[in-house]
């Protein structure tokens, strides 16, 4: 009787010997494969002459927090200073909304 060739015998068995790939690799493949996510689409329209405005007075009124802040430090608490920081909370929140897309 003939003998198997070696090689017969080493091309059956080692695929069969193999290991499956491990989830996170077969995950990792899965997701390469999928396609990308399309560009975002770009913001609604700038109305740069209001932004421009807006940040001016966040910048005139936070240019003034420092002073009313020492008022605070001597015990004189100026009447207008709550009102100016909620202002200058609200104007930020608006024009980060406004640039941000």
């Amino acid at each position: 009787m003939r003998q198997f060739p070696l090689w017969l015998c080493v091309l059956v068995v080692l695929p069969l010997s193999q290991h499956a790939k491990p989830t996170g690799i077969r995950t990792a493949d899965q997701q390469a494969n999928q396609p990308l996510e399309p560009p975002m689409q770009p913001h609604r329209k700038i109305d740069a002459e209001q932004v421009k405005k807006e940040a001016d007075e966040l910048k005139t009124l936070a240019d003034g927090v420092p002073s009313q802040i020492e008022q605070v430090t001597k015990n004189q608490y100026p009447k207008d200073l709550t009102e100016n920081l909620k202002r200058i909370e609200r104007l930020a929140k608006h024009l980060r909304s406004e640039v941000t897309p």
